[in-house]
């Protein structure tokens, strides 16, 4: 597999763009994929200086419905007129909102008239070839970030706390797996509880968001109790695996997983690429 991250909040180039957003491309042996299309045409700019092809991705895979991974959705299906786009419907047929920084609305219009006929709605876990699985369910044994209570989606009887319905994650590999969690507002060990029952196959690298955002004088999110609890669990019970992070996890969650994990969990930014 090939991944680089096309679209982050930092980059280590000054020739490529950063916004807060989140789009990785993943060329796998049988096809080429891109994961969330970050929050506008940006990352179609730092493709280009890649030389990555767009026009040849295979298929898109939307984490969920927030703007940040959503964005640049349009912008992608101008440029490519043969990707399959996986999501859930609700990511497209709700409205989000947050109130971190005053209520704003974090969701985006899409015109279905124009590019629904590409658009492939995921309602329950669902296999892609031999060596790709896309999940809607997810466990509920462990909590839910806490930054999840600024979050909130219109729904029919009105604007309530988001639910993350709409959230996905997805597998690759036929032995070993590759991981992309989007921003895991499910829970970062909740998803991985999940594949762990799902797939009984061990998971290699992890990459994504772990929606762990610093506190701030006005805003309290994890502890530092709740940090040590997430690390010890991925430690203990994911000896194996090596995470990779960034977006919208916070330098302060990220220093205190790093006291656990040590050399497997690394910083991704714009540019980023393994092999």
């Amino acid at each position: 597999m090939k991944l680089v991250v096309l679209s982050d909040n930092r980059s280590k180039d000054g020739l490529l763009e950063t916004e807060h957003g989140l789009c990785i491309y993943l060329e796998t042996s049988t096809h080429k994929w891109l994961l969330d299309t970050g929050a506008s045409d940006l990352f179609i700019r730092n493709a280009e200086k890649l030389n990555i092809a767009l026009e040849e991705v295979d298929f898109v895979f939307i984490s969920h419905g927030h703007a940040d991974h959503i964005g640049g959705l349009a912008s992608f299906l101008e440029l490519n007129s043969k990707a399959k786009v996986f999501l859930s419907e609700y990511a497209i047929i709700e409205r989000f909102f947050s109130s971190r920084a005053g209520k704003k609305e974090i969701g985006i219009s899409l015109y279905l008239e124009k590019y629904g006929h590409r658009l492939s709605f995921i309602k329950k876990n669902m296999h892609v070839g031999s060596d790709v699985l896309i999940f809607s369910d997810s466990s509920h044994s462990f909590p839910v970030p806490e930054a999840n209570r600024m979050l909130y989606s219109d729904k029919v009887d009105g604007i309530d706390q988001d639910d993350f319905k709409h959230e996905l994650f997805i597998c690759f590999g036929t032995e070993e797996l590759l991981v992309y969690t989007g921003c895991a507002h499910k829970g970062l060990l909740n998803m991985l509880d999940a594949i762990e029952r799902g797939t009984e196959k061990p998971v290699s690298k992890l990459i994504g968001g772990f929606h762990l955002p610093d506190s701030t004088e006005s805003l309290l999110f994890e502890t530092e109790e709740g940090l040590s609890v997430i690390g010890t669990e991925l430690q203990t019970n994911f000896p194996h695996t090596h995470f990779i992070t960034g977006h919208c996890t916070g330098s302060h969650a990220f220093n205190q997983l790093k006291e656990k994990l040590q050399e497997r969990i690394v910083w991704f930014y714009t540019g980023y690429s393994i092999e």
